[in-house]
């Protein structure tokens, strides 16, 4: 059954009289989230799950804006009536992270002090102040206790936090390809990212809102980027060593391999969607996470959790590996606690937990199943 059509919400939940604290220290106000329901809330407001989006996601996790949209929300797959996440049983909440672009208070939002975009000057974000402003929207619908978060990715590593900061407020967590750190190969991934932003002469460092913005270093980092969500055995399939647009072979340097073309085309279609300055800022916030810093180890982060896991992770993900998952594992089984682990086979790399849905959804429904719950109004 296809999703109907939602509509985006945008909501303020910090003020110049309730600002929020960051970690780095400062505060920062005003803050507006934008954000997406689906399904309805109980009357005891016990069935609401909290989606987490990756790096570059948003709020629209599923349906469609307009009747002519010609592609569904980044997680319509797992999202509705009789899905994974199913509309007709749980009130799903996706909203977009802060720092963002799509909606949310990032460095492209005006900065009341100067009536400018923030640019360079919005204050320094952490996965934790993300999680803080989801708490505060969570709060604002009402909502005391998620019955789950769910998030693969960046939004994994926003659901540890979750579990980690507000131990008694998620009953369930379902963690798909993600990680308590960063390696130092991911680290340096984002590094070269954002180099390619910061050289780029249109980025005049990070002040670019009132001029043409730094399209071909951000064009260069997503293409960075996307070779990463990739593993060696999907772009040999989808690729191999083809030539764009000719008989396979190559004649001259003006030829393309499909793989280049295909980069090419990836790292142009996001410049129109995103911000060079939110690749920073989110970027640096991925880096900085480290759970067992924070929390004085992985079993401490864990200990006051009254939190059952699901964790999938995927075989040819070389981004955030099985053993980073197996990792997350071990610590809960060394504190107790109830949690049920996966590795699908996948040749689609890290890029999997959005498109592997089949298997996945199954293990989702099984696991959110197993609690009996009152459905929300229809």
């Amino acid at each position: 059954m296809r999703n109907g059509i939602v509509q985006s919400i945008d909501i303020t939940i910090a003020t110049v009289s309730e600002p929020l604290l960051l970690e780095s220290g400062r505060t920062l106000t005003p803050i507006t989230v934008r954000y997406e329901t689906y399904g309805s809330l109980n009357e005891e407001r016990s069935n609401a799950i909290l989606v987490l989006h990756a790096f570059s996601g948003d709020a629209h996790a599923a349906g469609y804006h307009r009747a002519d949209d010609r592609a569904p929300g980044w997680w319509d797959t797992m999202i509705g009536p009789g899905r994974a996440l199913d509309t007709n049983r749980f009130f799903v909440i996706s909203s977009n992270v802060l720092g963002s672009c799509q909606g949310t208070t990032g460095p492209g939002s005006e900065n009341p002090e100067t009536s400018r975009p923030w640019a360079m000057s919005f204050p320094a974000i952490t996965i934790g102040d993300m999680v803080e402003v989801q708490h505060r929207l969570v709060t604002a619908l009402g909502i005391e206790t998620l019955f789950a978060v769910v998030g693969g990715s960046m939004g994994g590593m926003q659901a540890l936090e979750w579990v980690a900061r507000y131990p008694a407020k998620v009953e369930r967590a379902v963690l798909l390809a993600t990680t308590t750190q960063l390696s130092a190969q991911a680290i340096a991934f984002n590094a070269v990212g954002r180099n390619a932003i910061m050289s780029d002469p249109r980025w005049n460092k990070g002040d670019y809102y009132h001029a043409e913005p730094p399209s071909q270093g951000l064009s260069v980092a997503r293409m960075v980027g996307h070779i990463t969500y990739l593993s060696s055995e999907s772009m040999r399939m989808k690729f191999g060593r083809r030539i764009q647009d000719n008989d396979g072979t190559a004649r001259d340097t003006e030829d393309q391999f499909a793989v280049e073309s295909y980069l090419s085309y990836q790292g142009e279609k996001f410049v129109d969607r995103f911000d060079a300055n939110s690749y920073i800022y989110l970027s640096r916030a991925m880096d900085a996470f480290d759970l067992a810093g924070s929390y004085g180890g992985l079993e401490a982060a864990f200990s006051s959790a009254e939190t059952s896991f699901l964790i999938i992770s995927y075989s040819s993900d070389w981004l955030f590996t099985t053993e980073q998952s197996k990792e997350i594992v071990f610590a809960l089984a060394r504190t107790g606690k109830e949690v049920s682990y996966t590795e699908i086979q996948s040749p689609y790399g890290h890029d999997a937990f959005l498109i592997e849905y089949e298997l996945q959804s199954e293990l989702i429904s099984s696991f959110l199943r197993s609690r009996r719950i009152t459905p929300g109004g229809r």
